[in-house]
Parts: structure tokens; C-alpha cells; sequence
């Protein structure tokens, strides 16, 4: 069982998940690392703070799901 842990670790930490709303981008990996943040200069710092937020958040909740279902898989 350990190693199926270490093998899905391994795994997980080669998944990535993009976010890219209005120019501002966030890149995550399966061990929730931020990988990347791209901010778009042509926006205010509130919209790019929200925007930044908003992508965070989405792709939180999707690499939790991709995680979930490599779980599940094992």
C-alpha cells in the first residue's frame, strides 16, 4: 500500500489544473502548489485581485475533484 501511495503522490504532482479568466491566470499541481500566476497589466489591482482569487478558488476546487477521482480509482 505504500507503494501505491508513493505512486500516486508521484502522480498527483504532475497533474496540473489552469485557471485563465480576463488575461490573469493561476496554474496548480495535485499537491495544491501554485505553479504559475499571470496577471494581466491592462486591469486595475482590485480586478486583478479578484480575478486572482476567482481562479485560485475555481482551480482549488477543481484539482481536489481530479485528486478525488484518482483516489477512488486506486
Amino acid at each position: 500500500q505504500l507503494k501505491q501511495l508513493k505512486e500516486l503522490q508521484s502522480k498527483l504532482s504532475q497533474e496540473e489544473i489552469t485557471v485563465e479568466k480576463n488575461g490573469v491566470k493561476v496554474v496548480i499541481n495535485g499537491q495544491m502548489e501554485v505553479k504559475e500566476i499571470r496577471l494581466n497589466p491592462t486591469l486595475g489591482q482590485q480586478e486583478q485581485e479578484k480575478l486572482v482569487r476567482d481562479c485560485f478558488n475555481e482551480a482549488v476546487k477543481k484539482i481536489q475533484l481530479t485528486v478525488a477521482q484518482k483516489m477512488f480509482s486506486m
